[in-house]
């Protein structure tokens, strides 16, 4: 259970909120947020154990349960999300998986995008399917497609990324969750790459918002985490219990390391943002790209609307495709393309204050089947760029290495 959060006061901006909400300070009056590194707490009587045990009284029991630091980090990023409450865990896909196992049952439906992160398709599309859960996929930005895969009586779930990854497509979040709620089901938007700087989904009626806290929560590519905004109740009843029966926890440094990587959110977010846009005009003009893809840009399909579900931000992730006769040519230039790099650091992850690439047909979206990667429109030179904070001149320079020398 949740300790008494800080005493703030009501009205405050989001860049507020992102410095200063925490739970209250300990009795030493620390300024920075205690890490409190324990798996056990020292309960009060045995009557008070019993009480916080059942959920009865407020009060930590057992680190798997719960623990001051990682209630810090809980109460700031529902802050920044406009939640209630928020639940986190260890990781992005094990944030996901408590979500389904919080909600579904054998026999539900969900309906999810086409091109959302490899490993989210694999998890609700094969492994939940062990269990019963049938699931349906289909183009993130077709809601003619959203509303036909929806089953009356049996669509638990609409769960769509936006942006998505490595695409970019972005979906309108608020006529999914009005299609979930005239079904009787819930909206739930992964939000990792927009995080609350950009994009506050629950404002536009989405019911669940999905962090992994690896990303740009944290901003430095140090540790691992995930994390569930939502409704108190649905905290508390849907996702607490799993979190007690199959551990996911957070554990407490990570959960303060995210939380102080919180307080710089929305001035990297702003930064990196800018220089996406820069970088993505840089590539747009290039004659060895084939296509860029980023919100920010008005070639974008979905330029208009996610100028206005991102605060005019396109963020800080695109992608290319290297310019190729086909499939074999395309996976060898962009292979080259990568290799040539001399510092841009040619690793999966994202959100790094480091400029990250990757080839996400072989990475992150290497365990789909090609039909899986033809749908998503993971093709074999699209190459993925998480722009950092270095110098605009600089990243380009380096990728121009193996632009301007493509092989045949």
């Amino acid at each position: 259970m949740s300790p008494q959060e800080r005493d703030l006061p009501a009205g405050l901006h989001p860049e507020t909120e992102a410095v200063r909400r925490a739970t209250a300070r300990s009795q030493y009056g620390e300024n920075s947020e205690a890490l409190y590194l324990t798996s056990g707490y020292v309960q009060p009587s045995a009557e008070a154990a019993a009480r916080r045990f059942a959920g009865d009284e407020e009060g930590f029991t057992y680190g798997r349960y719960g623990n001051p630091t990682v209630a810090s980090f809980e109460q700031r990023l529902a802050a920044l999300e406009g939640a209630e409450a928020c639940m986190s865990t260890a990781s992005g896909m094990s944030a996901i998986l408590m979500m389904c196992m919080g909600l579904l049952k054998a026999g539900d439906h969900v309906v999810c995008s086409q091109s959302m992160f490899g490993s989210t398709i694999k998890l609700i599309g094969s492994d939940l399917a062990k269990f019963g859960v049938e699931s349906s996929f289909v183009p993130q930005t077709d809601l003619a497609a959203w509303k036909a895969a929806v089953r009356p009586g049996t669509t638990r779930l609409l769960f769509a990324e936006t942006p998505t990854n490595p695409l970019t497509e972005v979906c309108d979040i608020a006529a999914l969750a009005d299609l979930a709620h005239e079904n009787g089901a819930l909206m739930a938007v992964d939000n990792c790459f927009a995080t609350p700087v950009l994009q506050r989904p629950m404002a536009m009626g989405a019911d669940i918002v999905m962090h992994s806290g690896t990303k740009y929560l944290d901003g430095q590519g140090r540790v691992m985490a995930g994390a569930l905004c939502a409704s108190r109740k649905m905290v508390t009843e849907k996702f607490l219990p799993v979190l007690k029966s199959a551990g996911m926890t957070l554990a407490p440094f990570n959960a303060w390391v995210v939380l102080k990587g919180l307080e710089t959110l929305d001035i990297r977010m702003k930064a990196q943002a800018a220089k996406a846009l820069a970088l993505a005009n840089w590539l747009e003009a290039h004659p060895g790209v084939g296509r860029v893809y980023y919100p920010g840009l008005a070639s974008h399909p979905q330029h208009e609307l996610a100028m206005a579900q991102q605060s005019g931000c396109g963020g800080a992730v695109l992608s290319f495709d290297v310019k190729a006769a086909d499939a074999d040519q395309a996976r060898r230039r962009a292979f080259h393309v990568l290799d040539a790099m001399q510092w841009l650091s040619l690793a999966t992850n994202l959100g790094d204050t480091k400029t990250m690439c990757a080839h996400p047909a072989s990475t992150s979206h290497g365990r789909l089947t090609e039909a899986q990667r033809q749908a998503a429109g993971v093709g074999q030179g699209l190459i993925r760029v998480a722009v950092g904070l270095e110098h605009t001149d600089d990243v380009a320079a380096d990728l121009d290495r193996g632009l301007s020398t493509l092989p045949a």
